[in-house]
């Protein structure tokens, strides 16, 4: 593919954009949505439908500074024995709230670092969820490592407990660049991770690669490309850095002076892109990679890609369980979020309590506008014309979104003949600005937290 970067379209890259990942996004999630109405919600599930599961763990040995999570590097393990008591607490309040043990076609594990828990614990863990959710049938068990823990003792315990794709963290491989955030791994010890995860049967790989952090340039981005590449993993998902320490205090730790400037983060996105693509990989989304063999890329083809808080997935569960302090759910009826206050989380779920804290009731048209920002994400194209009229709307439905289409398509960013609109694959990084068309609370009030676009 031939990335470009065409004058008109360089003032859209300091435009401040949502990921995308819930329609209403998390930032319009508010305390209406209490623990009493999410207990209602989550009672009110169909308990023979499958459901995917997430599952947080928040502890790591040391901070990141680029790091946007919810996170903590606890001072005693005791902590971590009392988060995984809460853990079971929360996953025994969902059955006996739903009324069974729900069944599991996707189950991930995020962080933090999940790999942080020794084999003992980790097993302890999956014995937990193996006794309040139902896993005969899951597809994929999920969870994102740390390379630098991953000895042979947790390698063993995520092998035996059916742990069948492993996603690491690598971001970028140039010392200097790990040095400025707090993030050395050379890259022999990620291929050694590597080597021994696949010799315990982890074989479905995926890697982390970030842009636009301090110190990196197209050439260096470009190398570590070729370095992860040669590694061989299925997938890759291509991270802009979100440089947010109003909301992240401890990237306070990053010099500012040393980050790329918005056109550097976009030939960065590019060089990495191109690298990729030359090595095999299909572009997936606008910021995933895979192998052409790849359940994503596959789905991709096929038009069966979805997007939830884990990105692109092929994952067609309609409802997504979050455990865990600041895990969020995905409902029938709408989001909501955990306390992220590791105390204020446990004290809820050891009392019996859903410990939510905020959320979003979702009605019909926020849904039917969900599955058309999805379907752009995912498809780079859209007949919002059909998809209205498929949901019981009239062919205009979306026709307040015409404008700031018609604005792009002026630019090239788009193209757009009646109510249909196609992503030119040059284009493929702006895709958010056009998914942000059939925001209409992005339209109705403008707000500057989110990240760069691109």
């Amino acid at each position: 593919m031939t990335y470009e970067l065409p004058e008109r379209w360089r003032p859209r890259l300091e435009t401040r954009l949502p990921r995308y990942t819930s329609y209403p996004t998390a930032d319009r999630f508010d305390a209406r949505i209490d623990a009493a109405v999410a207990a209602g919600w989550l009672a009110g599930l169909d308990p023979r439908l499958p459901v995917s599961l997430y599952v947080h763990l928040p502890f790591c040995h040391a901070l990141c500074w680029y790091c946007g999570c919810h996170t903590t590097v606890p001072n005693r393990i005791q902590r971590v024995d009392r988060y995984l008591d809460a853990l079971e607490a929360e996953m025994a309040l969902v059955a006996r709230t739903v009324g069974r043990a729900l069944s599991v076609a996707h189950l991930h594990f995020g962080g933090g670092t999940p790999n942080y828990l020794d084999g003992a614990r980790w097993r302890r863990l999956m014995g937990s969820i193996r006794r309040h959710f139902d896993l005969a049938g899951t597809q994929e068990i999920a969870v994102e490592l740390d390379p630098r823990l991953l000895d042979e003792e947790r390698v063993a315990a995520l092998a035996e407990s059916g742990v069948n794709r492993a996603s690491l963290g690598v971001q970028d491989f140039a010392p200097e660049v790990q040095r400025r955030i707090h993030r050395e791994q050379p890259f022999d010890l990620v291929a050694g991770a590597v080597e021994r995860l696949r010799e315990a049967g982890i074989r479905r790989l995926s890697f982390d690669l970030m842009y636009g952090l301090p110190g990196q340039t197209s050439e260096s981005v470009a190398r570590t490309a070729a370095q992860a590449a040669s590694l061989a993993p299925d997938r890759l998902a291509v991270f802009g850095y979100a440089h947010v320490p109003w909301m992240k205090p401890h990237q306070k730790m990053i010099d500012e002076t040393a980050l790329p400037g918005t056109i550097s983060r976009y030939e960065q996105a590019c060089a990495i892109g191109t690298m990729l693509e030359a090595a095999g990989y299909e572009a997936v989304g606008f910021d995933h990679y895979a192998r052409p063999d790849d359940r994503l890329a596959i789905a991709a083809r096929e038009g069966r890609l979805n997007r939830n808080f884990q990105g692109y997935t092929d994952d067609t569960a309609e409802t997504l369980i979050g455990i865990g302090a600041s895990a969020i759910s995905e409902l029938p009826a709408g989001y909501v979020q955990n306390n992220p206050r590791l105390d204020g989380w446990r004290e809820a779920v050891m009392a019996g309590r859903s410990a939510c804290v905020r959320g979003a009731a979702t009605d019909a048209v926020d849904r039917l506008r969900r599955t058309a920002i999805r379907r752009v994400l995912s498809d780079f194209a859209l007949d919002f014309g059909a998809l209205a009229r498929e949901h019981g709307r009239s062919e205009d439905f979306f026709d307040d979104a015409l404008a700031p289409l018609q604005e792009l398509a002026r630019d090239g960013l788009v193209t757009l003949v009646a109510r249909r609109l196609e992503i030119p694959p040059a284009a493929r990084f702006f895709a958010r600005h056009v998914a942000a068309c059939f925001d209409a609370f992005r339209r109705r009030e403008e707000r500057g937290r989110h990240s760069l676009a691109v």
